[in-house]
């Protein structure tokens, strides 16, 4: 992996609710776009591997659903650097906003709860 994250670091929240896919992005053959549109969210922050399938399909998919897509930089990876960089590029060039984790972090801490 080119990005230094763990699955042990993810904890679950009480009332949290998931989706099951089986396809590259979490939005074909779901429900999280309708779901999320009923919820009133406009904007996913992306997480996990691989940056150049899952993570990409689903920032593709999310901006089609007028969704605004957020992928922090350590928050995603693949199996080489190059197609995880080359992708990151190209996703923050065309798709969503590739940004640090401190930024999403401080992006979060903005929100009104």
């Amino acid at each position: 992996m080119s990005a230094n994250f763990t699955f042990e670091t993810v904890k679950h929240i009480r009332n949290e609710w998931g989706i099951s896919k089986q396809h590259a992005s979490a939005f074909f053959g779901t429900s999280l776009a309708p779901t999320l549109t009923s919820l009133g969210i406009d904007t996913v922050i992306l997480s996990g591997v691989s940056t150049s399938g899952c993570i990409r399909a689903s920032c593709v998919d999310a901006n089609a659903h007028g969704f605004i897509p957020i992928i922090p930089r350590e928050a995603v990876g693949d199996r080489h650097p190059a197609p995880h960089e080359a992708n990151l590029f190209d996703m923050n060039a065309k798709y969503g906003d590739v940004v640090s984790e401190a930024e999403t972090i401080d992006y979060l801490n903005g929100l009104k709860k």
